[in-house]
């Protein structure tokens, strides 16, 4: 799932990031080489930088990938079209490519490069802590794209932090999975053009990728963070390398004791009951609400809406136009921005209602923040991949590589009622899901992550009571199986998928976790 905070970055012009520390004491010291854009002085001249060097490589790979295996940071080029296209980042920006081993319980039986970026600690060098790994979310967003649209978020983070961030396996630059010539075309088709890729994209050879990351870094221990998706990433991490774990934090968590199909049905109640609080407040402040006076007129007036763009979908200002599956998750991504996107809801509903064009809900229809929740189902066929790098295939494959749930067709049927019956609006649009594995060519790991880490220091959770994409009983629950004295929850009362960095309490803990290693206390609650 992506994160609704990066949304609201993306609105700002303004992302959401991982983290990795460098080593104290016991870290043998090298001079790098220091050549990519970040190094350069004005004249072209790179500069020279100590760079710290980890004592603990990842245990059972190959030399050829730790002490072998050197990065070689240098200026990072244009996005590729698996990326999504677009400029150079510029100055500042360095772009590295490390080499892993495509299945790690076999590594030494091919490998892949996974694509890096990173901006230096603006402040003094003597402060520097060491890395911070960020990911976006998803799964299937470049965070070589990512971060250096949105860093500007994590200035603070980032006087003290190398920001860094990567593409996942399967995505971007890193072995991107190809489902199609230009869209995504199934299963079949994926099984076709990455079929040898497909059994190793999941987040457990992800998380593995990180702890490589981190010794190749120079970091002793892993300080992360990890949005949305990002926290089952993270939490995963956590399980496989307890005693790497340095700062984690999981800002808006998934539900790691649900399945993908459970954990549907609990993002729609909660999807449904954001747009009963958008509705109460539609009323109370506008005279033109478009959802009426009354909420209790709400879902019938957006139910008849969705109806009849579902038959006549509404001419927009480009060439696609907007039905009502499209309607529908645009209306759930203007809520992912919390209250900031309320406004902009009753603008775009009163379009489509009021004129019959709906410009303003195709623009949200797709999410444009990598940090966003990516609701591919409700387009999967109709968005070209070329226009956004390789995200809807890269979704989909990591998302069946992790999930072993492929329910029969009774099952699967059973399944899409429940979800329509959860909610009047949503419900059949996130139908559409429970078929998203049901013929993928390789069965997935498991119908949970396990993240139980019950050695690991204290992981810093944060939660907004009112998100509507990972509810926050999940993140209780995420709490609860990290293990006791380990997860941290820090409550924020907040609508919206997330909130660093615009709730000023909850960034105000996330930052002095991340920068002075304190954790809040167990109960802490920002509003």
């Amino acid at each position: 799932m992506l994160s609704a905070a990066l949304g609201r970055r993306a609105a700002a012009g303004l992302f959401a990031i991982a983290v990795v520390v460098a080593a104290g004491a016991g870290c043998d010291v090298i001079e790098g080489s220091g050549s990519g854009p970040s190094a350069a002085a004005k004249g072209g001249a790179a500069t020279r930088r100590v760079e710290a060097k980890a004592t603990n490589p990842p245990s059972g790979l190959p030399a050829a990938f730790t002490t072998g295996q050197r990065l070689d940071w240098s200026a990072c080029p244009a996005p590729s079209a698996a990326q999504g296209d677009g400029a150079a980042p510029g100055d500042g920006w360095e772009c590295a490519t490390m080499k892993a081993p495509l299945d790690y319980r076999r590594p030494g039986r091919g490998t892949i490069d996974v694509a890096m970026i990173r901006k230096r600690a603006t402040g003094p060098e003597r402060e520097r802590i060491g890395s911070l790994l960020l990911n976006f979310g998803g799964p299937g967003r470049s965070g070589v794209i990512g971060l250096p649209t949105y860093a500007a978020d994590y200035a603070p983070l980032g006087e003290r932090y190398d920001l860094v961030s990567f593409d996942p396996r399967g995505v971007g630059g890193t072995a991107p999975v190809n489902c199609g010539d230009k869209k995504f075309e199934g299963g079949d088709a994926c099984k076709k053009h990455s079929g040898g890729l497909l059994p190793y994209v999941g987040t457990s050879q992800t998380a593995r990728d990180l702890d490589l990351m981190r010794y190749l870094l120079g970091d002793e221990k892993l300080n992360y963070f990890g949005v949305s998706y990002g926290t089952e990433l993270g939490g995963v991490y956590a399980h496989l390398f307890p005693k790497t774990v340095g700062r984690l934090v999981l800002e808006a968590p998934v539900d790691p004791t649900q399945d993908r199909l459970q954990g549907n049905i609990s993002q729609v109640k909660a999807v449904q009951l954001a747009f009963d609080r958008f509705a109460q407040h539609c009323a109370n402040t506008y005279d033109d609400c478009p959802t009426g006076s009354d909420p209790e007129q709400a879902d019938q007036r957006v139910i008849e809406l969705l109806d009849k763009v579902k038959k006549e979908p509404a001419p927009t200002d480009g060439d696609e136009k907007l039905d009502g599956d499209l309607a529908a998750h645009a209306i759930a991504n203007y809520l992912d921005l919390g209250e900031e996107g309320w406004g902009p809801l009753v603008m775009a509903l009163n379009e489509v209602m009021e004129r019959g064009t709906g410009s303003k809900l195709l623009q949200k229809a797709y999410d444009q923040a990598p940090g966003a929740r990516v609701r591919p189902w409700a387009g999967v066929s109709a968005r070209s991949e070329n226009s956004g790098g390789n995200g809807v295939s890269a979704f989909v494959a990591i998302t069946c590589a992790d999930s072993n749930v492929r329910p029969g067709f009774i099952k699967a049927e059973n399944m899409i009622k429940r979800t329509k019956a959860a909610s009047p609006i949503f419900g059949e649009a996130w139908s559409a899901i429970v078929y998203l594995c049901y013929d993928w060519p390789f069965k997935g790991e498991r119908a949970n992550p396990d993240v139980s880490a019950d050695s690991a220091p204290p992981i810093l959770v944060v939660a907004n009571t009112g998100d509507p994409t990972t509810p926050y009983p999940g993140a209780k629950r995420m709490v609860g199986e990290l293990g006791k004295e380990v997860g941290v929850l820090l409550t924020v009362r907040a609508e919206g998928h997330g909130s660093y960095p615009y709730n000023r309490c909850a960034t105000r803990v996330v930052n002095t976790y991340l920068l002075d290693g304190t954790a809040p206390g167990h109960g802490t609650t920002c509003s």
